[in-house]
């Protein structure tokens, strides 16, 4: 997958850099006039953060921003070619690279009698770096429905656009014992790929996700724009933290395991304070799949714009 994306990273390069690739111009002001497709080449950088079954806010575990723990956001960034029709629709190849974390430690204030004194009791916690390649298309309306050549007047400098598309992003939970961090996956904590859970699959470090978002552009000047952009990731895993479903009975390991790995599975598989381990115990909950999510600030070249001679 990377390899495609790369691949595909060099074409759109390659023809910004072809002149007069399309054959057909449109005046952009006195001075400069417009290629049908134009390039842009950028970096972006911002804030990632995620939504997983880890920390929360007090009470039953909520959607969206009521169960967001900002303490764990992190600096993401990246860098991306777009190639722009008509500045109507728009191809984006991204690269992006992050740090995601939650931690149940954060609930260490919550009163004892609120529901999620027992994900504090849970004691669990996960970090985990992200890398993403995405293809990503942008529509932008307020060129998509008027036809700004046809009207005495210039296009606004600022364009809202939404935006859709795949991306191909790799993870490793890790969980901190005693100072030290450990990869969680090998660990089967919910007893993925035991035959005692024939239904828990072994999840995969490298999956696919559907990243959705808005974003607003703004010309800074003939050659460069600024984005503000949000995007969030629907993921097809609930594993992005380690933690989904149910406590396991901690004696099977020894089926599979020995020495350090055995010793680390148990700790890591039951982590909760005043530890009474009950097989079958609730440990996450399944219903709603992880996600992660970036608000991005982009600075990007625009390639394909010429002065008129």
């Amino acid at each position: 997958m990377k390899r495609i994306f790369f691949f595909f990273l060099f074409s759109l390069v390659l023809g910004a850099f072809t002149p007069n690739a399309f054959g057909q111009y449109y005046f952009y002001n006195d001075e400069y006039y417009d290629n049908p497709i134009l390039f842009e080449v950028g970096l972006s950088g911002g804030a990632i953060n995620c939504l997983t079954d880890l920390g929360g806010k007090k009470g039953i575990g909520k959607r969206f921003v009521k169960d967001l723990n900002t303490g764990a956001t992190h600096i993401g960034g990246g860098a991306f070619v777009t190639a722009t029709y008509k500045n109507a629709v728009a191809l984006r190849l991204e690269a992006m690279y992050g740090k995601l974390s939650a931690d149940d430690a954060v609930l260490s204030s919550v009163d004892a009698t609120d529901i999620a004194k027992t994900r504090f009791n849970r004691n669990c916690n996960f970090r985990t770096n992200i890398s993403e390649y995405s293809a990503i298309v942008e529509l932008h309306p307020l060129h998509m429905f008027i036809n700004w050549e046809s009207r005495d007047e210039d296009p606004p400098r600022y364009s809202p656009y939404l935006l859709g598309g795949i991306g191909y992003y790799s993870f490793n939970p890790q969980g901190n014992l005693n100072g030290r961090w450990i990869d969680l996956q090998p660990l089967s904590t919910e007893g993925q790929g035991f035959k005692e859970y024939p239904n828990r699959k072994p999840y995969k470090l490298k999956q696919v996700n559907f990243p959705i978002g808005l974003g607003l552009k703004y010309e800074l000047s003939t050659f460069f724009n600024l984005r503000a952009e949000y995007v969030y990731r629907i993921l097809t895993t609930d594993y992005l933290d380690d933690v989904s479903t149910t406590y396991i009975d901690q004696s099977v390991y020894q089926n599979y395991f020995s020495g350090i790995k055995l010793a680390n599975a148990i700790a890591m598989s039951d982590r909760q304070i005043n530890k009474v381990t009950v097989a079958g115990g609730k440990r996450g909950s399944p219903k709603q799949k992880d996600a992660y999510f970036s608000f991005n600030l982009k600075i990007s070249m625009i390639l394909g714009r010429e002065r008129i001679r």
